[in-house]
């Protein structure tokens, strides 16, 4: 298994994890009895904490890379077709 066939490995788990925790804990302006201001939406987040969440996200997906990396070079499982 290559260098970069593991990046591309990481880059794919990092964003759908990403996509996954994006919405966790987010508050809307209506939720949190915010006053709406002028040309933003409702529904638009107060505080999105995207700082935790990436570096959430990266450790997750390096976690899932390491895993996807031993269980593909161990030979447990064989992707390659018979």
């Amino acid at each position: 298994m290559g260098f970069v066939t593991i990046i591309l490995v990481f880059v794919v788990i990092w964003w759908l994890v990403f996509f996954a925790v994006l919405p966790v804990g987010v508050r809307g302006q209506h939720e949190a009895d915010i006053a709406d201001l002028e040309g933003t939406d409702p529904g638009a987040p107060t505080n999105p904490n995207l700082k935790k969440k990436v570096i959430l996200t990266t450790a997750i997906a390096v976690a899932l890379t390491v895993c996807y990396y031993f269980l593909a070079t161990s030979g447990l499982v064989d992707f390659r077709p018979q």
